[in-house]
């Protein structure tokens, strides 16, 4: 695995063993920074279910302004850290351990608004939705914010759920996994 684009274009990261890993692969991660364009530049970034720190080191390395990862694994927390370390990123970002479904959030997420938050729980257990329906992710959003959710091609993300005041307003499909980009609901007068 490696940097695709950017200040760190070709730096390998270390991986995350073990049987249930499932790092997103160069081809949809560089189909979703194209998708993102400009909008990374400069962005305060959240990377849930950060696993390896790919896509928040992705989203640095093209221009982000900072990027905090949360995963609850201590395994994949140190593994973010060696990755943050060779990609030189010390000073933009923070890393938390934590569980996305404990009933409280870390003061390093709830005091701030992210420009895009990256959502890559792993696939077909449900967790896609029980993030989404979590009333603290829209809030973190910061005004034009978005979430860019990577999940199971099994698993249905549509907006005729109740997506927590949250639509989707594109997705792209792969053989196993599709994208999902939600912003916050956009209420006609």
């Amino acid at each position: 695995m490696r940097i695709i684009s950017g200040t760190c274009r070709g730096r390998q990261l270390s991986p995350l063993k073990g049987r249930d890993i499932r790092p997103t692969s160069d081809r949809i991660r560089e189909t979703l920074f194209n998708i993102l364009g400009s909008r990374v530049r400069h962005a305060q970034i959240l990377d849930l279910f950060a696993g390896t720190g790919a896509l928040g080191l992705e989203a640095l390395s093209r221009g982000a302004g900072h990027a905090v990862f949360v995963d609850r694994s201590d395994t994949a927390c140190q593994v973010i850290r060696q990755n943050i370390h060779r990609c030189g990123f010390h000073e933009q970002t923070t890393v938390i351990r934590q569980d996305l479904f404990s009933p409280w959030i870390d003061a390093g997420i709830a005091c701030r608004r992210f420009d895009v938050i990256f959502l890559d729980p792993p696939y077909d257990n449900g967790y896609v939705l029980k993030t989404i329906h979590q009333k603290t992710l829209s809030a973190l959003l910061s005004e034009n914010g978005i979430i860019v959710a990577e999940h199971g091609a099994g698993e249905t993300l549509t907006s005729s759920l109740n997506l927590n005041g949250l639509d989707i307003f594109r997705q792209k499909k792969y053989s196993r996994t599709t994208i999902s980009f939600l912003n916050r609901t956009q209420h006609q007068p």
